[in-house]
This record gives C-alpha cells, sequence and structure tokens, in this order.
C-alpha cells in the first residue's frame, strides 16, 4: 500500500489530523512536520530496517517521531516510559536497537542508566534536513511495525511481539466496521502510545482519515473537561480509568453533544460501572484484544450495548473465534484465527509457534465462553483461576462483585496454597482514604452476593496496587508486597 502518512495527506491535506491542548495540525502540516523529523533521522545516520527503540511520552515530538521513522522504514520497538531498570535493561539487551531515541519530556531516570547508544530528539531537531532523504514509497503488509513488549506468563521476562503493518491495517477494518467509524470523529489518545491500544490509535488517524487528540498522561480532571467541552466523540479507556473518570465528573455534566462512546479494553468491568454510565448517558463498548492481536478483535456494537452488557462483544468481520477445551463450567479457552496476529516473538519463535493449535488457531491464554448469538464473554486469565476443591473459582467475578462497595479503589483476588493442588481465595484491597471496612463486614457482603466458595478467606489492605501502564495488575509483584490483615 502507498505510505499511508503520504496518501492521507493527499486525500485529506486541510482535513485536522492531530490536535493538542493549544494548536491543531491537518494531515498536510503533521505531513510537513514528520518529513522534516524523518529527513534529520535520516542525516543522524538512521536508514531502512534500523532496529530504532524510541522512549517517549504522549508528546508531539513522541508522536511525529513514530511517524517519521516509519518513512524511513525502520523497525520501532516500543519502550515504555515508567518500567524499571531491570526491565529496560532487559528489553534493550533484547533488541539490540541501533540507538534509543528519547523524548525530552519523558521521565529519563532509568534509561540513562541503561549502557546503550541513547539520542535525545532535541538533539536530532537541531540537525540539517538531509537532501539525500526521500520517504519511502509503499508499506509492505509483512513488514514490521513495530515491536512491543508484554509480560511472559512463562518467565519474568518480557516478550517482543512483531506486529506488521498488515496487522494494524486489518485491525483498523475490523474496528471501523464494527464501530462504524466516521470522518467526523475524533479518538481521545491518553492511553500510552508505548502501549498496543494507544500506537493502533495514531494507526487508525492514518487509515481512517480522522484527528486524534493527543493527553499526555491520565489526567482526570483535563480529560473531562476535553469530553465536556471538546469536539471529542471517542475514547479508549481502561476499566479503572473509567471509573476515576466517573468518580472526578462534575455533579450535574455531560459529555459534550457529538461524544459517542468509551471503547473500553484490558478486561472485565463490573455491573456497577456500567450502571452509572448508564445513568449518565456513556455510551460504554467492552472489547476484547491483546498486544499480539493488534488490540481488539471484538467488541460490543451500539446495537448491542444494552441487550449483552458484560459482553465483549461478537468476534470482528476480519476475525474467527472459537472456544477449546471446555470446562465443567461450559467455561474454555479462547483461540483466534486472524490476520491480526503478530507475525512472531522477538528472537523468542518457538515460544511463539507453541501458541499455534495443529489448525492455526492461537492460544490466547485467556478463559470465556460464546453464547448463543456468538457474543464472547471473557471470564479471566487461565493461569489466574483459583480451583477450590472440586469447584473453579473465576477471580473477576469476585472482584466485580466487590467493586461496587464503596471505598474500594482497587480489588484483586488470587489463589493461595491450602494443601495439595487446592487452593483458597485470598483478597488484596485498596482502599479510598477515611475508608473502613472490617474482614467481617466484607465476608457478611460476600454471603449475600456470591457463593460460599468463592468469598475470600482473608482480607489483605495495600497502599496502592501494582499495575502495568496499560492498568493490568501484577500478580507476581502483588505477592511481595507488605499488607496488613482487615
Amino acid at each position: 500500500m502507498e505510505n499511508w502518512l503520504i496518501k492521507r495527506a493527499k486525500l485529506d491535506p486541510n482535513k485536522v489530523a492531530l490536535i493538542l491542548e493549544h494548536a491543531d495540525f491537518t494531515f498536510q502540516e503533521l505531513n510537513s512536520c514528520v518529513q522534516l523529523f524523518a529527513s534529520k533521522l535520516f542525516t543522524s545516520g538512521i536508514r531502512k530496517n534500523d532496529p530504532i527503540a524510541l522512549f517517549s511520552d504522549n508528546c508531539f515530538n513522541g508522536y511525529v517521531a513514530i511517524l517519521a521513522l516509519q518513512q524511513l522504514g525502520a523497525r520501532i520497538i516500543m519502550l515504555d516510559t515508567e518500567l524499571s531498570f531491570d526491565s529496560l535493561d532487559y528489553q534493550i539487551n533484547d533488541c539490540k536497537p541501533k540507538t534509543i531515541l528519547i523524548s525530552d519530556s519523558a521521565p529519563t531516570a532509568e534509561i540513562k542508566k541503561v549502557a546503550w547508544n541513547q539520542t535525545m530528539i532535541s538533539d536530532i531537531l537541531s540537525l540539517n534536513k538531509s537532501s539525500d532523504y526521500h520517504p519511502i514509497t509503499e508499506f509492505d503488509n509483512n513488514q514490521v511495525a513495530s515491536i512491543l513488549y508484554t509480560p511472559n506468563h512463562n518467565d519474568n521476562n518480557d516478550i517482543g511481539v512483531m506486529l506488521t503493518y498488515g496487522n494494524y491495517f486489518f485491525s483498523a477494518m475490523g474496528t471501523s466496521l464494527n464501530l462504524g467509524v466516521n470522518q467526523e470523529d475524533i479518538w481521545i489518545l491518553t492511553v500510552p502510545i508505548f502501549n498496543t491500544p494507544g500506537f493502533s490509535i495514531i494507526m487508525r488517524s492514518l487509515i481512517y482519515g480522522i484527528a486524534v487528540y493527543l493527553i499526555d498522561g491520565f489526567n482526570v480532571e483535563q480529560l473531562n473537561k476535553a469530553l465536556i467541552n471538546e469536539r471529542a466523540t471517542i475514547i479508549s479507556l481502561t476499566p479503572s480509568m473509567l471509573r476515576e473518570l466517573l468518580n472526578a465528573l462534575p455533579q450535574g455534566q455531560n459529555y459534550n453533544s457529538k461524544f459517542r462512546c468509551v471503547f473500553l479494553g484490558y478486561g472485565l468491568v463490573d455491573n456497577w460501572t456500567l450502571l452509572r454510565c448508564n445513568m449518565l448517558g456513556i455510551p460504554v463498548l467492552q472489547s476484547y484484544g491483546m498486544t499480539e492481536t493488534t488490540s481488539n478483535i471484538a467488541a460490543l456494537s451500539f446495537n448491542d450495548a444494552e441487550n449483552k452488557a458484560g459482553s465483549c462483544g461478537q468476534p470482528f468481520f476480519t476475525e474467527q473465534i472459537r472456544i477449546a477445551e471446555i470446562n465443567q463450567d461450559n467455561i474454555g479457552s479462547i483461540e483466534v484465527k486472524s490476520p491480526t496476529i503478530a507475525i512472531g516473538y522477538l528472537n523468542k519463535q518457538q515460544l511463539y509457534r507453541s501458541r499455534f493449535t495443529k489448525d492455526g488457531f492461537f492460544k490466547t491464554g485467556d478463559m470465556g465462553y460464546l453464547d448463543e448469538d456468538n457474543f464472547l464473554y471473557l471470564k479471566g486469565r487461565k493461569e489466574e483461576l483459583i480451583y477450590r476443591g472440586n469447584k473453579i473459582i473465576y477471580p473477576k467475578e469476585v472482584e466485580n462483585t466487590y467493586r461496587s462497595i464503596n471505598g474500594i479503589n482497587d480489588i484483586c483476588i488470587v489463589g493461595s496454597p491450602n494443601g495439595g493442588d487446592d487452593q483458597v481465595p485470598v483478597a488484596y484491597l485498596e482502599l479510598q482514604k477515611n475508608a473502613y471496612l472490617s474482614s467481617a463486614t466484607l465476608k457478611e457482603f460476600g454471603r449475600h452476593n456470591l457463593i460460599d466458595y468463592q468469598i475470600p478467606v482473608e482480607f489483605r489492605l495495600i497502599d496502592k496496587m501494582p499495575k502495568t501502564t496499560s492498568g493490568k495488575i501484577l500478580h507476581t509483584k502483588l505477592l511481595q508486597l507488605n499488607y496488613k490483615i482487615i
């Protein structure tokens, strides 16, 4: 396919492509900025197929750097700006980039400790443009567009997931057919650009020809202000981000008249949050996907949002989803076949091949079921299920039940050994300030809202839930924290 940015600048030169807090850029203006920056990257010595790591927050320069590296045909390795030194050091030594391109506004304390060639974006901007630079004319469907790291459940080392331009194109097609994206849509990008959902929004903007409203970090007041006063129509959020936005929404305020939906990813959302959104007239479309599937592969449509609340929707037109290894609860392993599946794991192709069935379906590691109308319901990660006697506990169900209690900021249910293969559920809690909840009160709540075997045997209070930047709770770190039994 023709270079996406250049193509879009030809088709819609005067259409707004990027919105910042104090400035708008048309596709023509954005393309001019990108080409100038790409020329300077060329001057610095970056060439086609070079692996370049990008360490950037959601800033204008980071956004432009992604598009500029694409103009050169470089392999972009996105680094999480909130990772520890050990994780960054492992990822850098795993991907071996030609250089680490660093945004001047990103937190650099940890990345600066990594012994590797590093280049500040401000240093690139000071270079002269090159007369020998020419952008690549075509994006090959099989060309690696990005490498994004995701946790590896087999060991403590993250995996570099290789996603192609073809992966992103088919992902955009599936999302568009489901959401009915139109030329007037403006997608708020507040999830990190170094994660698959954030990177995908940048790619969708070029494919759809829609504007991105770029917001750095998760500032609830700024986001609610933008959703109320600006012309944003779609926002991608995690369940925890959505809860925080609702808690901070000024009483009596509603989002702007053009706002269409919260596109919700990263797992299950509790019924209380959905009810609050319904009362406030905020459409919520739950979705399902992962890094290896180039973000979403299923999502609710507007027509089904009310009747199928709690579902992740039907598989996109581009996807095949099936349930395998169905257990006693009629829940099974979610498997998918799709053109959005990553082409490999960097330096771990044997592990990548092991994730596929003989007939080519990718084993996601998630559990769920399809109802009679082919709507997908997610029950949680396979390795997080708790086996108590002959019963199976799905932690997300228990967590979502307890989230309706006022005073609980977050909760995570884990299995604790109870002799042999038996486990019992234990709850880790993060409470709001001045909230007082006792173990007796929480167990009594459980007796009225859960089945006896689902009720946690212990409630452990912690200061802060350890999470990835995409909002997923880090279970391995959770078990290492100090806690107080309440």
